[in-house]
């Protein structure tokens, strides 16, 4: 809603009596305070960007009010007069869940609607403010699930996965149990390089070629190198690959960043880098610090191709007698169907990076465990599952390749306590540390659990669906139950009798064959 707007109006907001019976405490409701008039101004949201109309009806903040002792009520008519900005609750009351019960009670007037559902209490805000959230009016649980032990490299882990998929977890820790029963799983980490690719112009094409052809020769990238590496103690420049485009140059930055994921190190690196190049070329001009070759949070075939942030390779080998225990399949059934599903299907369908069942699913339920970026789960989430007979012409040989997982132990959301434990969990909680450590350990750690997770997810699925069991598992474990046993009993048994399907009554398409004769 347009507090801003509503500021003009605040001669119909009465002044709420200092001998109010609410506290600090107590709940503001929507009926609360009478609400000035809403529905004849536009909605502004809720940043400190205004319209100069507007700005002009506004009384500037006295800095010597003291917000922090009136009643929330109180404080909540300064939000609708104007005399307090909710993006400023935070600073003025100086205790961060009153200042998001405060934000909460604004909230229920511009929506007319109880918050109630959301949760707000027992949250530690002063680890969000300024860091994590804004305009915070709660938080929302996510149910979190384990699964393990899953053995990677002879180790025993626990993965966490917060998800509100049902069956998720279950086939997940399914696969668990094929690969540790079979001798576990073996991960390796190809590369490590997060990216970021500024965008700069040149007057001419000729200009731009330039560009590319100084950073070709070493002494010169020597320059850049050394600038960039002097933002960071623990970030360094890999490589830079210009890429020309008219007059666009795309500088892609390859970094090692630590146990950070390394966006913010790399893109502090590239300003500094882009300052040497313009003592050598004053006539660029940046256009964007990120050119959208790095490729972060789209989907890109540079990525799949030269990697992003953690590239690993994780496989097993499941024994025959393993895969009809615990997977409930068959070996050549589980090839076929990876080969037609995950191979033809998805080059039919011109997939980038998606060869497989379902990687997007573990990760993104490890990412929200784990503090991570959950937006870069469109990247993080580039898998090729093969499945194949292995040496021995029996047992399963199945291996996930996942060229651009972007992933950190420290920063972003991993300090929240929530996540900081579910890394505590997977033993990769802060940076890495201990003696024959180095930086980078825990993060590289965490992308080969994240491979681990994924490859026991693969095997699952795709043992369902070879043996058609995917649907009935989910109608049975992923479905609300709403009737007795007997009625259930009867409704599946209905179900199951009426399986024939009248080919008249389907609703024809010119994209439809005849199917009647």
């Amino acid at each position: 809603m347009a507090r801003d707007a509503q500021l003009s109006l605040s001669e119909n907001v009465s002044n709420t009596s200092s001998s109010s019976s609410n506290t600090n405490n107590s709940r503001i409701t929507p009926s609360s305070l009478p609400v000035p008039p809403i529905n004849d101004v536009p909605v502004i949201c809720s940043d400190v960007v205004k319209s100069t109309a507007i700005e002009s009806t506004i009384p500037p903040v006295d800095e010597d009010t003291d917000f922090a002792a009136m009643e929330d009520e109180e404080v909540l008519s300064s939000l609708l007069r104007g005399d307090l900005k909710d993006h400023q609750l935070e600073k003025k009351l100086g205790d961060y869940e009153r200042a998001v019960r405060v934000r909460r009670g604004l909230y229920e007037q511009y929506l007319n609607k109880s918050l109630d559902l959301i949760p707000y209490e027992h949250f530690d805000y002063k680890k969000v403010f300024g860091a994590n959230c804004e305009i915070v009016l709660g938080y929302v649980p996510i149910p979190l699930g384990i699964v393990g032990p899953l053995t990677i490299n002879g180790e025993l882990v626990y993965i966490p996965m917060a998800t509100t998929e049902g069956c998720l977890v279950a086939s997940t820790n399914r696969g668990c149990k094929a690969i540790s029963v079979g001798g576990g799983c073996c991960s390796v980490v190809l590369k490590d390089a997060i990216t970021r690719a500024p965008c700069v112009r040149m007057p001419s094409a000729m200009r731009a070629a330039a560009v590319k052809r100084w950073l070709g020769i070493q002494e010169n990238y020597k320059q850049v190198e050394e600038a960039f590496n002097s933002t960071t103690n623990y970030g360094r420049l890999e490589s830079v690959e210009a890429t020309i485009a008219g007059r666009n140059v795309y500088l892609r930055f390859s970094c090692m960043s630590g146990d950070a994921m390394g966006m913010n190190m790399v893109s502090k690196g590239c300003l500094k880098a882009i300052d040497v190049l313009e003592t050598h070329f004053p006539d660029m001009v940046l256009v964007a610090i990120s050119g959208n070759m790095c490729t972060d949070k789209k989907p890109a075939a540079i990525n799949w191709i030269l990697g992003r942030g953690k590239s690993i390779v994780v496989e097993a080998v499941i024994p025959d007698c393993v895969v009809k225990s615990v997977l409930k399949s068959s070996v050549h059934d589980m090839i076929e169907t990876n080969k037609q599903k995950n191979h033809i299907g998805s080059a039919m369908a011109g997939s980038i990076g998606g060869f497989n069942a379902h990687a997007a699913n573990i990760v993104t339920a490890v990412f929200l465990a784990t503090g991570q970026d959950p937006a870069q789960n469109v990247e993080s989430s580039n898998c090729l599952t093969i499945m194949e007979y292995a040496e021995d012409g029996k047992s399963l040989h199945v291996s996930v390749t996942m060229p651009s997982i972007e992933v950190g132990t420290v920063g972003g959301g991993t300090h929240l306590p929530a996540q900081a434990g579910c890394l505590d969990i997977c033993g990769v909680r802060g940076a890495a540390k201990g003696a024959g450590s180095s930086p980078g350990d825990n993060a590289r750690k965490l992308a080969q659990i994240v491979g681990g997770a994924v490859l026991a997810g693969e095997l699952s699925l795709m043992a369902a669906l070879a043996a058609n069991h995917l649907v009935r598992s989910h109608m049975q474990h992923n479905r609300k139950t709403t009737t007795d046993d007997s009625t259930a009993s009867s409704t599946e048994h209905t179900a199951h009798s009426n399986v024939h399907i009248n080919i008249s009554s389907l609703r024809k398409t010119s994209s439809m064959p005849d199917l009647s004769t």
